[in-house]
C-alpha cells in the first residue's frame, strides 16, 4: 500500500472500513476482545459527538477523549486512522519496535491521544483532573470523555473519582463504560446504580446500536456528570 493510497483511505473511511483497518494490525496481541468491544462506541463518539479533528487536536477549546481502556487499543487506532489523525500505513507496524502504535497508546507518539494508558484504574481520575483544570480556566465548552472497561471498576481509584465528580457537579465530565461482563466483583443493582448513587446522570444502552449510543451520549445532564454504560457481548462469548 502506498502512502497516497493509505491517506485516501484514512480520509474517506466510514464505519464499514474499520474491520479492514483493524485487520492491518497483526501480531501477538492478547487483548483482542478489549478492542472489538469498544469499536461501535468509539466510532459514534468520533463521528458524531466529539468536537475534535486532526486540525483542532491542540486547540484549547477542543473536547478531550481519554482512553483509559488502553490495553486493547486496536479499535482506537483504527478510528483515529479513519478520521485522519495519522495515515493508515502506520497500522501494519502495530506493536513493532520502531512503531508509534504500541500495545498501550503513548500520547507523545500517537497523534490525537490525550493520555498514555493501559494500567487499569487511572483514566477516570485523570478525567476528573482534566475537567477540574478546564473549570479553573473558565473553559465551559470542552467536554471530557473517558472510556473505561467494566473490569476497571474493580479498582478503588475509579470509585474515588466518580464519587468526587458527582459531589462536585463536574457536568463537563462523561464516562463511557464498556460492559462485556469481565469484572471480578459484582455491584448490587449493576454498574449504573453505582454512578447513580454518586449523583451522576446515567444511561444504559446496547453497545452495538449506534442510534442508541448517540442518544445516550447527547442526553442533557445539567449540573451532573454523565455516564453511559454500553453493554456488549460477554468477553468469553
Amino acid at each position: 500500500m502506498t502512502h497516497a493510497t493509505s491517506t485516501a483511505i484514512a480520509a474517506t473511511s466510514g464505519f464499514a472500513e474499520l474491520p479492514y483497518l483493524m485487520g492491518l494490525m497483526t501480531g501477538d496481541e492478547k487483548h483482542g476482545p478489549a478492542a472489538t468491544s469498544t469499536l461501535d462506541a468509539l466510532w459514534v463518539l468520533y463521528d458524531r459527538v466529539l468536537r475534535i479533528s486532526p486540525a483542532t487536536a491542540t486547540d484549547p477549546g477542543r473536547d478531550r477523549f481519554l482512553l483509559s481502556k488502553g490495553h486493547g487499543p486496536m479499535a482506537y487506532y483504527a478510528v483515529l486512522a479513519a478520521k485522519g489523525f495519522f495515515p493508515a500505513d502506520w497500522l501494519p507496524g502495530f506493536g513493532g519496535y520502531d512503531s508509534p502504535l504500541g500495545h498501550h497508546p503513548d500520547r507523545l507518539l500517537v497523534p490525537g491521544a490525550e493520555i498514555g494508558s493501559g494500567s487499569l484504574g487511572h483514566g477516570l481520575p485523570l478525567g476528573v483532573g482534566t475537567a477540574l483544570g478546564l473549570r479553573a480556566q473558565g473553559r465551559t465548552q470542552p467536554a471530557v470523555w473517558v472510556l473505561i472497561g467494566d473490569a476497571e471498576l474493580d479498582e478503588g481509584s475509579n470509585h474515588e473519582a466518580l464519587a468526587y465528580a458527582g459531589a462536585t457537579g463536574l457536568d463537563r465530565l462523561h464516562t463511557l463504560v464498556i460492559d462485556n461482563s469481565s469484572a471480578t466483583h459484582g455491584r448490587p443493582g449493576g454498574i449504573a446504580a453505582r454512578f447513580e448513587a454518586a449523583g451522576w446522570s446515567v444511561a444504559t444502552v446496547d453497545g452495538r446500536n449506534h442510534e442508541a449510543l448517540y442518544e445516550a451520549f447527547s442526553a442533557p445532564h445539567p449540573g451532573r456528570p454523565h455516564a453511559v454504560v454500553a453493554r456488549v457481548e460477554p468477553k468469553d462469548a
